[in-house]
């Protein structure tokens, strides 16, 4: 109350936002598998989803042929969305992000459904996570990788001994 007040001259100044604004969502397509995970979870029903099957063939010969879904439209009606997250908590492929994009209104509300090529576009402005704690105990997915990865570079550095049948 003692101070004076400031006035913010948006929009020629930009807000300073705090770390990990809330905005929109961004997609990261290429982690998304079309599980519908995100679809099915969201209380307003406000992500679509298409996708098709895609038969790869098969690896090694003999093998069998494999399919996948292949993402052919993701769209969010942000007219009907809550800003929730809880299509980012559920996303099991970390392909959905916060954006601390806030600036997307239009002047009709039917404009307000962005395709992926826009959320694409939202993904790109997404912060760098925190880095970890330096105390906090290493994950155990890279705690085994690293393992398994010494243990191929000792099994290279190791010279080769004498082999069955050397006189």
């Amino acid at each position: 109350m003692t101070k004076k007040t400031v006035t913010e001259q948006y929009p020629d100044v930009q807000p300073d936002l705090p770390p990990r604004t809330r905005g929109v969502i961004g997609l990261f397509e290429e982690n998304c598998t079309v599980c519908m995970l995100c679809a099915r979870e969201c209380p307003d029903w406000c992500i679509y989803i298409d996708s098709h099957k895609e038969t790869l063939p098969a690896a090694a010969p003999g093998g069998r042929e494999r399919s996948r879904n292949v993402l052919d439209r993701f769209a969010i009606d942000f007219s009907l969305c809550m800003y929730c997250g809880i299509c980012i908590e559920v996303c099991p492929f970390d392909a959905l992000f916060w954006s601390p994009e806030f600036e997307y209104a239009e002047t009709d509300i039917r404009d307000l459904t962005h395709e992926r090529d826009k959320l694409r576009e939202w993904m790109w402005t997404v912060p760098a996570p925190p880095a970890l704690d330096p105390g906090a105990e290493e994950p155990k997915e890279i705690a085994t990788a690293r393992k398994a990865a010494e243990k191929l570079a000792a099994a290279q550095d190791r010279p080769a001994g004498p082999q069955e049948g050397d006189s």
